[in-house]
C-alpha cells in the first residue's frame, strides 16, 4: 500500500490469485477497512469521485491466462517485441473491442463518469500503450532478469463502485472473445491523448469511452457478448436498476445548476 495523488487516497495491491479468490478478496478488504476505519473515527469510501478537481479511484485489474496444458503464463512471449504473446494480443484487442459495452459493469454509477474524464490519469481513450496513463490498457514492463511469467495486462476504467464478481465476468468474456476470433490488436498509443485535441485523436480513429452512466446503459444493450455472459437474470435486474438510478438523477437540479443559472436567467 501506498498513498496516492489525491488528499487521503490510498492505493492497495492485492497479490495476484484466481479471479473467483480475487473478487472475494477485494469485497473482504472494503468491509475490512470500513469498519476499521469507523473504529478510529475515520471513514473510508470507493466512491469512484469523491471530491471535484483532483483524482479518482479506480481500480486497475491486473489480468493473465494460464495455460493448463503448457504450465506457464499464456500470455508471455519473450521473442515478442512487447513480450505478449498472440493470446495476450487478442485477449487485449477483445476488451477495447468491448470497452464501450461493458463501461457500464465495470463503472456502474453515475459518479463513476466523473472520473473518466480527461487529466486525471483515468482512461477514457480506447487504446493500450506501455507506460501511457490516458490508456485504457496498460502492459507492465517486467523488469531485467525477472521471469516473463509476470507478464499482464492492466485494465484501467474499472473502479471500486463496481461489482468485482460481474466486472470480472465481464472483462474475461471481453478477453476470450478476442482470443476466439483471433482479434488483431492496433499498434500502442505512447504519446499523451490528454494533450491532443479533438481533431488530433480523431485522427488517428480512437473512440472513446461513453460519457455517462445513460450513454454506457444504451452500449451495454448492443453487446451480445457481455450480455450472455451476465445471463438474462443478472443482465435484467442490473438494466433495471441502473435505469431508474439514471432516471432519478437526470431529473434532479444540482447545486452547481442553481449557483450558475438562477441568477442569469
Amino acid at each position: 500500500a501506498h498513498h496516492e495523488v489525491a488528499a487521503g487516497q490510498h492505493e492497495i495491491d492485492f497479490e495476484y490469485s484466481d479471479a473467483l479468490r480475487t473478487a472475494d478478496n477485494a469485497i473482504t478488504f472494503k468491509y475490512t477497512l470500513k469498519a476499521i476505519a469507523q473504529q478510529h473515527g475515520l471513514y473510508a469510501t470507493f466512491m469512484p469521485k469523491p471530491i471535484h478537481g483532483i483524482n479518482g479511484s479506480g481500480m486497475h485489474t491486473h489480468q493473465s491466462l494460464f495455460s493448463i496444458a503448457e504450465e506457464r503464463n499464456a500470455f508471455a512471449d519473450s521473442d515478442s517485441k512487447y513480450g505478449l504473446s498472440d493470446v495476450a494480443r487478442s485477449y487485449m484487442a477483445g476488451i477495447l473491442a468491448h470497452a464501450r459495452g461493458m463501461i457500464a459493469i465495470l463503472a456502474p454509477t453515475v459518479n463513476s463518469y466523473k472520473r473518466l474524464v480527461p487529466g486525471y490519469e483515468a482512461p477514457t481513450y480506447l487504446t493500450w500503450g506501455r507506460v501511457n496513463r490516458s490508456a485504457l490498457i496498460r502492459v507492465p514492463k517486467v523488469s531485467p532478469g525477472r521471469s516473463v511469467e509476470g507478464t499482464r495486462v492492466e485494465v484501467r476504467c474499472p473502479d471500486p463502485s463496481s461489482n468485482t464478481y460481474l466486472a470480472f465476468a465481464a472483462m474475461i468474456a471481453a478477453g476470450l472473445d478476442g482470443v476466439e476470433r483471433g482479434l488483431e490488436l492496433s499498434e500502442p498509443v505512447e504519446e499523451s491523448l490528454f494533450e491532443m485535441d479533438a481533431s488530433q485523436i480523431a485522427a488517428k480513429g480512437i473512440k472513446e469511452l461513453p460519457g455517462t452512466l445513460g450513454e454506457a446503459l444504451v452500449e451495454l444493450e448492443k453487446d451480445s457478448v457481455i450480455r450472455e455472459a451476465l445471463g438474462d437474470h443478472v443482465y435484467g435486474h442490473f438494466v433495471e436498476a441502473k435505469e431508474a438510478e439514471w432516471d432519478d438523477y437526470r431529473t434532479q437540479v444540482s447545486q452547481w445548476e442553481v449557483d450558475r443559472y438562477l441568477d442569469t436567467f
